[in-house]
């Protein structure tokens, strides 16, 4: 069963590129350019430097002007704006990696 993802360390990598390490022990590279939208996430879009001050925080990526992005969305792989249809079918294929036939 598909539990909650926790980020649990986050190493920069180039431009927007991070890898994240999760509570599970998966890792992911992700682009998180298109997860950067909104006037909140203004000053890490327009500033490397101001993306770079991300930090982990009860399990979630951080910035210090209160702008998070969710890990669930980052650990399924889901887009920033993804339905319900989407998170569903992200969570059944999750699931589905860990039953047994």
């Amino acid at each position: 069963m598909y539990e909650p993802a926790e980020i649990t360390q986050i190493t920069f990598l180039d431009g927007f590129h991070v890898q994240l390490n999760f509570i599970n022990g998966a890792t992911r590279e992700i682009d998180l350019e298109p997860y950067l939208h909104g006037p909140i996430f203004e000053p890490m879009r327009t500033e490397l430097a101001a993306f770079q001050e991300a930090t982990v925080t009860d399990g979630t990526i951080t910035w210090p002007n209160g702008a998070d992005i969710d890990p669930d969305v980052l650990y399924l792989g889901l887009q920033p704006n993804a339905s319900e249809e989407e998170w569903q079918a992200a969570v059944a294929a999750e699931n589905a990696k860990y039953s047994v036939s």
